[in-house]
């Protein structure tokens, strides 16, 4: 068929940069630019961005451009509010197989409040998820107590826990066997290595730029400045997100927010009230089992701190 020939197909978003988007008919890694045409929304999204990385799509190709007519419906995504505390939210990636929120325990630290806050968001919207702690070989004695801990938390509520370091390689082969064949988004704050980690998945890769951490703030600098869908080498694709600094919640309704944590959501069924907040209420069997250490203080603080916060977070 000439690309003179004005036709139509289905594709998926592999990259936005702004009003124009990047297509590609996975599982074939074959790419071309496309435009969106601007009746083209969906309905009900509250999202400032109407297409994202992940999406399927209809487009046409005529007078030498594709230009996206249709999204299809997602069967999940990832949201977050945006920074600046207003009520815009932006789609991180949608008809995810997997996500993996990388965190670190120092340079920089990712704090619990963020990590929580994205754990409920790939809980409520129906997102599989493992924690990958990178940056392994800067463990000293103090830091591994403090993975430790982390890890304790986590696995308590029943999240996976893999440990990697881009930069030795250790648990790369585990990670890589695992996105064959899928697609994975690959998220979390400014500086963890998200960037280096694929490079580390795949050294051929020569797209993605990394910066060193800003020492005057502890900070990754930003180093991905789009979302944009890599294959790897062996099978599958990641996603990479830009470094995140807040996660604001979406659309959460307070009486549903405890079904989102994993933990809580085991016990729920034997409090003396339904519903229950988990806040106040005698019999509650949450509150029991933090005050037993079954389930974490910390994570029951981050609960109560998404339950007061709600249009805004930290």
């Amino acid at each position: 068929m000439s690309e003179n020939t004005p036709h139509r197909g289905q594709a998926v978003v592999v990259k936005h940069t702004g009003s124009h988007y990047l297509l590609s008919r996975l599982p074939e890694w074959d790419l071309f630019p496309a435009v969106l045409r601007g009746k083209v929304r969906l309905k009900g999204s509250v999202a400032t961005n109407p297409v994202a990385v992940g999406d399927v799509v209809d487009y046409i190709w005529e007078e030498g451009m594709s230009v996206i007519e249709r999204i299809h419906p997602r069967r999940n995504y990832i949201i977050r509010r945006s920074a600046n505390l207003s009520r815009e939210a932006h789609i991180i990636a949608a008809n995810l197989d997997h996500a993996y929120l990388i965190v670190t325990m120092a340079f920089p630290e990712t704090k619990l409040a963020f990590v929580d806050r994205f754990l409920v968001t790939c809980e409520a919207y129906g997102v599989p998820v493992t924690i990958v702690i990178n940056k392994s070989d800067l463990l000293d004695e103090e830091l591994q107590q403090m993975a430790l801990s982390f890890k304790d938390i986590y696995a308590g509520a029943g999240y996976e826990i893999m440990e990697v370091s881009a930069k030795t390689g250790s648990g790369v082969d585990g990670l890589r066997e695992r996105l064959r064949g899928k697609v994975n988004l690959f998220s979390g704050t400014s500086g963890v290595g998200k960037s280096s980690l694929i490079k580390a998945l795949d050294p051929s890769l020569e797209l993605i730029r990394t910066a060193e951490i800003s020492s005057a703030h502890l900070q990754g600098r930003h180093t991905t400045t789009f979302y944009e869908m890599y294959p790897i080498a062996g099978g599958g694709f990641v996603i990479d997100s830009p470094g995140i600094r807040g996660f604001g919640l979406v659309d959460f309704k307070k009486e549903e927010l405890s079904t989102y944590f994993p933990e809580m959501l085991r016990v729920m069924d034997s409090c003396r009230f339904a519903p229950c907040t988990h806040t106040h209420e005698p019999g509650c069997a949450v509150k029991a089992a933090v005050e037993e250490g079954a389930i974490s203080a910390d994570r029951y603080y981050s609960y109560l701190g998404m339950l007061e916060e709600e249009n805004k977070y930290r």
